[in-house]
């Protein structure tokens, strides 16, 4: 066998598990509002079991209905109401061969004060038909309202306030300690009841046990807070108190941030660093519970645990391995890990005793059997594009569940197993080979469909490989290489630098046309665009035109202008950052903001807000300071308009005038937009037949 290690058995105490393969826990947003398993979250584990997975940690799972809501559909131990419904989940996982744990959780102050002594009113009116269609509304009215009547506080250790959700943070009685640590003991004595295989509970990024384990967080004065021993208790006293309930025999394992990484973000290297992690890991493992989780960082330095694109495979594997040097029980940790080949190293170097992987097993649920198969070119890989973080950050007050860029049906892979080829004897048009015609064409063939594909360019990608460029962003481009290569072993065939026009099309006669003509950058009419120092994004990335030891202005600081400035700043070259709203990057997502941002700050970039391109000039630019009501100018040595893409419909505007002809428009060519808008609407017109 190709990888030995990843795939001998392994063993969580006395539970054998059939490889070394854990989809470590991650909250989905798939379940009910009453904490119950839907079909769809059933759904979700099954293919992922399905797939080959030694062990699944379920995502958050709340022991108390109060204050321990970390999102709005997650599933409950909260009451023993949820048993039965979990029970249906852990028996059809186990037709698998696969194991299961519960993740047992609080979060703190990592909440939100709309979820706080609410949920079970909300449980039971997700009852009435309908519910979801109002639940965005009705949150809203009750943020308001609270602000009018009463703020309810999220709870933590302290009253220190978590800046990354900004909620106003009480601290706990100590009765109330005390209280959820019995809720966390009978939480685990139903995840037993429900049949599962152990239970972890989550020590980790930043949640209510980590806030007690923090110097940073836990300011208390009564027993559990000053002292290290006062600080472990809380989690001592749940670990003894599962054990005791659960009996010797229940696997229990501990999710740990062993370190927190603020020395990164602030500086003052306060709150959890690596030698205090592994002295926590130390304390935890003599409790003897079955097996550490190692992970690390807080919601206020996510981008050490939950990374963006930019971060090498493996960058923190040396937390697990220094944790594994120091304690007897197995070790899990999820360093990133991104190939075959880096899980394998990474157990034969003893760096940990199992390979915990996430988001890889969002975007491809078979990602064990294609590997164990010798089907590694099949694999649909992750892209670190932290769309599915967004999607559930977004969608959580809308009833909407996680989303993932690469996998359009995250949660219905099924639908790959039960499609119907009707496609058989028909044919298929695509026009454009970026991600979304790609895609298109991918699940087109799926179907059974004859599929050609017209591409202007000598080559696949279209706006992917420019995403590409900048320095880090390189698993980008990933996902358009993976996309032909599955096209093409399915047959799809290409022509390159073929601009089709409308009477081919229908001279070909096809039964589906899909048009992905993408888009094209937006130039704005100011004054002086057309002189030669003024340039596209296009312009940049292509590398049309290059510099070095320039000072360029770029205009726009969405994330596309935001990493075209970072790659001219690579480059050697002084970059202004030139933006019309009150802030950097309005709207763009906090992680990937802050992670370009960092590197635009180390290299020294300007940015300027509140400020509008008046007109480019031959050696610098006229900005207006909307705020001052003033125009300065600002000198430099180009300027790269970045205000974003038109799409390109001319063609597609054509063809739906044409009776008769089957035509769909997805991508960019509707509305420009993300990898995950292209491939979700291309999926979606593949699957029907409008």
């Amino acid at each position: 066998m190709k990888y030995p290690r990843l795939f001998e058995p392994g063993k969580i105490g006395s539970l054998e598990i059939r490889n070394r393969t854990v989809m470590t826990a991650m909250e989905i947003d798939f379940g009910r509002f009453d904490g119950k398993v839907s079909r769809l979250q059933s759904d979700y584990y099954y293919e992922r079991a399905r797939g080959g997975v030694g062990l699944i940690i379920t995502g958050i799972t709340r022991v108390d209905s109060f204050t321990g809501v970390g999102s709005p559909m997650q599933l409950s131990v909260a009451d023993s109401g949820k048993v039965r419904s979990l029970r249906k989940l852990t028996d059809r996982i186990h037709t698998t061969g696969a194991k299961i744990f519960c993740q047992i959780h609080h979060p703190g102050r990592q909440s939100y004060t709309a979820l706080i002594y609410v949920w079970p009113m909300m449980a039971f009116f997700s009852k009435i038909p309908g519910f979801l269609k109002i639940f965005g509304p009705l949150v809203s009215f009750y943020k308001k309202w609270m602000k009018v009547t009463f703020e309810p506080s999220v709870v933590s250790a302290s009253d220190v306030m978590c800046h990354h959700v900004g909620q106003k943070v009480r601290a706990l009685k100590t009765k109330e300690v005390k209280k959820l640590v019995r809720r966390f003991v009978k939480g685990a004595c139903r995840v037993k009841a429900a049949g599962f295989d152990g239970v972890e509970i989550h020590g980790a990024h930043g949640y209510l046990i980590q806030q007690f384990l923090s110097p940073r967080t836990n300011k208390r004065t009564d027993e559990y807070g000053g002292s290290f021993e006062n600080r472990f208790r809380f989690l001592k006293e749940i670990v003894t108190g599962v054990r005791k309930a659960c009996g010797p025999d229940f696997p229990i394992s501990v999710r740990l941030s062993v370190d927190e990484f603020y020395k990164n973000e602030t500086g003052d290297g306060q709150g959890i660093t690596l030698p205090l992690g592994i002295e926590i890991a130390k304390a935890t493992a003599a409790l003897g519970v079955d097996a550490l989780n190692i992970s690390s960082a807080t919601y206020e330095t996510i981008n050490y645990w939950l990374e963006p694109v930019t971060f090498t495979p493996g960058w923190r594997a040396y937390l697990a391995e220094a944790v594994k040097k120091e304690v007897s029980v197995p070790v899990i940790a999820a360093n990133l890990i991104r190939s075959p080949e880096q899980a394998e190293m990474q157990l034969e170097k003893g760096i940990q005793d199992f390979i915990g992987m996430g988001r890889p097993f969002l975007c491809d649920p078979y990602w064990v059997e294609k590997v164990r198969e010798g089907r590694e070119e099949e694999i649909v890989s992750c892209i670190g594009c932290l769309h599915c973080f967004e999607s559930l950050l977004d969608g959580a007050w809308k009833g909407q569940p996680m989303q993932c860029a690469r996998n359009p049906i995250l949660g219905r892979e099924k639908l790959l197993r039960t499609t119907e080829r009707d496609g058989e004897g028909k044919s298929a048009v695509i026009v454009g080979a970026g991600m979304a015609g790609l895609t298109a064409a991918r699940y087109l063939s799926l179907r059974g469909y004859s599929v050609d594909v017209y591409e202007k360019e000598a080559a696949a990608g279209g706006q992917v490989l420019l995403a590409e460029k900048p320095d880090g962003k390189k698993p980008l481009g990933n996902c358009v290489r993976e996309e032909f290569r599955y096209c093409t072993a399915a047959g799809v065939r290409f022509h390159f630098s073929h601009e089709i026009s409308a009477g081919e099309i229908v001279n070909l006669k096809p039964d589906r046309v899909i048009v992905a003509t993408g888009s094209r950058p937006f130039m704005p009419p100011v004054k002086g665009k057309e002189r030669e120092n003024c340039y596209s994004v296009n312009d940049i990335l292509n590398e049309k035109v290059s510099f070095s030891g320039k000072t360029i202005a770029v205009a726009g600081s969405g994330l596309t202008g935001l990493e075209t400035a970072a790659f001219l700043a690579e480059r050697g070259n002084h970059v202004i950052v030139i933006e019309m709203q009150d802030r950097i990057g309005p709207s763009a997502y906090v992680q990937n903001l802050e992670d370009v941002t960092e590197r635009l700050n180390k290299a020294g970039a300007e940015m300027m807000v509140s400020c509008r391109v008046e007109e480019i000039k031959a050696d610098c630019v006229k900005l207006n300071f909307l705020k001052e009501g003033v125009c300065r100018e600002i000198a430099c040595d180009g300027v790269v308009l970045a205000v974003g893409n038109r799409s390109c419909r001319d063609l597609y505007e054509e063809l739906k005038k044409i009776p008769g002809l089957n035509v769909s428009a997805v991508g960019d060519t509707v509305r420009p937009g993300k990898i995950a808008d292209a491939v979700r609407s291309a999926c979606r017109a593949a699957l029907s037949d409008r």
